[in-house]
């Protein structure tokens, strides 16, 4: 789980051109959105098209988008959660 959050927060930084940012600086259980990173809407669209495209998991329902979005934990254990056992 420890790698793939690594993996997830470089995944981040590439596709949201987050040139300041280093993976050490975003926190585990941090909002993504808000007062957290500070990501909006357009970001989100980036964040399911990651998944899709580096996961091969399409999410439908926007409700559990943002549920999965809320941090890299929560991204990390519905990548898991996805993942054949």
């Amino acid at each position: 789980m420890e790698e793939l959050k690594k993996k997830l927060k470089e995944q981040i930084i590439e596709a949201l051109n987050l040139q300041d940012t280093k993976p050490e600086d975003i926190d585990d259980n941090a909002p993504l959105f808000g007062e957290g990173l500070g990501l909006d809407s357009i970001d989100s669209l980036e964040l399911m098209v990651l998944l899709e495209r580096q996961y091969h998991i399409k999410v439908e329902d926007p409700r559990e988008g943002r549920k999965i979005l809320q941090s890299v934990q929560s991204m990390a254990a519905f990548i898991q959660s996805k993942q054949p056992a």
